[in-house]
Formats: structure tokens, C-alpha cells, sequence
């Protein structure tokens, strides 16, 4: 709100909105848009909230800021659709990297190593890793996500001016789509920007605000820059009593494009994904769970139970799901705590060990 502009006549024009006959209009321009959609409530609420700002008359640049990051996220989302079903890795590194450098060569390697498992790879849209990174993976495989700078900002030759190449003003709708399009997130070495990304989505997973990925730092064999970052995370962070023993879990060390894609394929090998479901966590499995394994959650996991036990429900026997395609999934459901993100991540690696399984044999 401005300083010009009387706090009373802003409550005064909040009140009229309910009795101006506006939010029956809303209403029916969403009936007419949406029809029956299970999101029409929530399209209420946005065009609720830009007739707030406009009534309240905001700024210019706030309304600007408001249009801008409707557009870019609309658009990204329309983007987007067309890969919605494919699992994606983003990929962090210098873009300073030079192509005769080893750590350009490891990038192209995973990129290809990623594209030969059907995984796309996100970059920045940047040269350095994410041009190598891009360029083993090919373009039906590369996703950029470039950034409008003041000075020219183009994106590498594999994804310039192509559908895989997606533009934004704003860093923070940048940030959101990395983790969000994202299955598994591997840095390579780089700057303050590299660093910047590392702390950030570990700090999103950590504070349960983003889903437990694989988190996967990416080194030449014999490289030594994430060792002496996790040498400090240790020291100075765990020793201190900042971060937990069990946040260690969030993150993986590899020293080659195989390793790092192993973590992956291990970590969705009977995983699949997870939600929030009427209060309860809910994972996602590819196969059931043995008895024995299921009493061995019971009293190993306890400590992440808010109260209640681990439980485990068949594709025929659970609610029904806002997701028709996953419907023949086996779900594993319990009341998560919500703060120990590291010891759900170990929980995850318990399900996916081929021991713990339900077969033919102990069914």
C-alpha cells in the first residue's frame, strides 16, 4: 500500500467486494472456463486474489511482479505438459568450464548416461556442464532453463530456440522448476551460483518443503571439491549440533556417471513417489513389502511416527487416489513427523532393497 492511500479505504473497499455482486461473476467466469474441474476452487482463489490487488491498487511494480510470475508460470507449466510423463535429473556445474577440462568430459558422460536410461537432463540452458551436460544427452532428451539477464544471455547450441528451451525473468520461478521437474539432482563442481543451488535444495529437503530425491555430488575420480564441503559440513555443522547425523543421508558422493545413475535406479527400484494424504505419508511402492520387513519398519522407524504403526495397504484395499494412473500401486502409510527427512530417506532405502520384498515364495 502506498503512503498516500488511507488504510480505512482499503478494509472499506475489501468489504464492498462481498456485497458487489463480484464474487458471483468470479464464479461464473470459472463455471464457464472450467466446468466440473476438481481445481476450480483453486482458480477461484487466484482470480480472488488479483481482484484483491487491484482493489486495493497496489503499486506498479507489484502488480507488474504479480503479472509477470502468473505469465512465466502459466507458460512454463503449458511448456512443460508435453514431458510431463518422462523422469527428469537436473545438472548443476560451472558454466566457466572449459570443453578440454575432465569435469566437461564427466558431464557429457552423465548427460549420455542419463539419456541411455530414458531420463531427460535440466540444466541451466548454459554453456560449461550444462552445454556438456546437453550435449551427451541430445536434444529429445535436454530441458533448459535459461535466465533473461540485462546483457545477452543465450542458451547452449543443443536446446537454443527449440520447445526444450524455456526462459525466465525471475530466479526464484527459475529455482522452483529445477527441484520441481526434478527425479534426482546432481552438481557438479562450480561457483557461488553452484553452491548456492547445493545448500538450497538441500535446505528445501531438509525442511520437508521439497520430496526426498537423490541428491548426488558429482566429482572425477581423485577431485576433491565436495570433499572438503562435506569435510566442513561435518565440523562445523553436525559436530555443532546445526544439522542432524542422519541429514548426511540427503546426499550421495559419486565419482562417475554409472555411480550417480546407479543411486538413481536404486533409489526408484521399488519406490516410486510419495504424498501427504488425509494427515498420513503415503509411499508409493512397485511391490509389497515381506511381514518381517514391515516389523522390522515398525520398530527401526518408530522414532519419525508421530503415533500409530506402518501400514501397509494393497491397490485394492486404500482410498482412492488423486491420481488414476498410480492406482495400482501398493502404498506404505504412517504418521511422518515431518522434521526427520533424513531418516525418511532411509526408510526409502529400506523398501528398495530386494530382501525386504513380498515374492511368490513368502506371499
Amino acid at each position: 500500500m502506498s503512503d498516500d492511500k488511507d488504510p480505512a479505504d482499503y478494509l472499506t473497499r475489501h468489504v464492498q467486494t462481498s456485497s458487489s455482486g463480484l464474487q458471483q461473476k468470479i464464479d461464473e467466469l470459472i463455471a464457464a472456463c472450467a466446468g466440473n474441474s476438481s481445481n476450480a476452487g483453486l482458480y477461484r482463489e487466484m482470480v480472488l486474489n488479483i481482484v484483491r490487488m487491484a482493489q486495493a491498487d497496489r503499486d506498479r511494480w507489484d502488480a507488474k511482479i504479480m503479472l509477470q510470475t502468473i505469465g512465466e508460470l502459466e507458460q512454463s507449466f503449458a511448456r512443460l505438459e508435453m514431458f510431463k510423463r518422462r523422469r527428469k535429473v537436473t545438472v548443476f556445474g560451472s558454466a566457466r568450464t572449459h570443453v578440454d577440462h575432465k569435469l566437461y568430459a564427466l558431464a557429457r558422460d552423465m548427460g549420455r548416461t542419463l539419456a541411455r536410461h530414458d531420463y531427460m537432463t535440466i540444466t541451466g540452458a548454459g554453456h560449461g556442464i550444462m552445454g556438456a551436460a546437453h550435449e551427451g544427452a541430445g536434444l529429445d532428451n535436454s530441458l533448459g532453463f535459461n535466465i533473461t539477464l540485462p546483457f545477452e544471455q543465450r542458451s547452449n547450441e543443443v536446446v537454443f530456440n527449440t520447445d526444450h528451451d524455456l526462459r525466465f525473468r525471475f530466479f526464484f520461478l527459475r529455482k522452483l522448476f529445477f527441484v520441481k521437474e526434478a527425479d534426482a539432482l546432481i552438481l557438479c563442481p562450480g561457483g557461488f551460483g553452484t553452491l548456492d543451488e547445493t545448500l538450497e535444495v538441500l535446505t528445501l529437503i531438509q525442511t520437508g518443503k521439497s520430496p526426498v530425491v537423490p541428491v548426488i555430488l558429482l566429482d572425477v575420480p581423485g577431485g576433491g571439491f565436495w570433499d572438503g564441503l562435506l569435510a566442513f559440513f561435518k565440523s562445523q555443522l553436525c559436530e555443532e549440533g546445526y544439522i542432524l547425523e542422519a541429514d548426511f543421508n540427503l546426499m550421495t558422493l559419486a565419482r562417475s556417471p554409472d555411480q550417480a545413475m546407479g543411486e538413481i535406479l536404486n533409489f526408484y527400484s521399488n519406490y516410486h513417489s510419495s504424498r501427504w494424504m488425509d494427515g498420513r505419508y503415503v509411499l508409493r511402492l512397485h511391490q509389497p513389502l515381506a511381514a518381517p520387513a514391515l516389523e522390522t519398519i515398525n520398530r527401526q522407524f518408530s522414532d519419525i511416527c508421530t503415533e500409530g504403526r506402518f501400514e501397509q495397504i494393497s491397490p485394492t484395499g486404500r482410498a482412492s487416489d488423486d491420481e488414476p494412473e498410480l492406482e495400482g500401486m501398493h502404498r506404505l502409510q504412517f504418521s511422518f513427523n515431518g522434521r526427520h527427512q533424513g531418516r525418511l530417506r532411509a526408510l526409502i532405502d529400506f523398501v528398495n532393497q530386494a530382501e525386504n520384498l513380498q515374492t511368490p515364495d513368502n506371499a
